[in-house]
């Protein structure tokens, strides 16, 4: 399923749900975000996320599959 299915479909049962429930699922989603080894990106890093995504987006940069990832790290990498 989709994630915008999915975003849909919470939005529609949490409209519909009594408070009990609600009250219950965000003190389930607040204690999975404190959770330890949870772990939120610094500004500074949200911003070399955003442009390093710009320049893919664009054309000027380039990903690479799993493997080649791997290759380039082990210094494996042929081509």
């Amino acid at each position: 399923m989709a994630t915008l299915s999915i975003r849909q479909k919470l939005i529609t049962y949490l409209a519909d749900a009594d408070d009990s429930t609600v009250k219950a699922i965000y003190t389930l989603l607040k204690i999975d975000n404190k959770k330890e080894g949870a772990f939120k990106l610094s500004k500074e890093q949200l911003q070399i996320l955003d442009e390093e995504r710009e320049l893919y987006l664009s054309g000027k940069s380039k990903s690479h599959t799993r493997k080649e990832s791997l290759q380039i790290i082990m210094g494996n990498r042929t081509t």
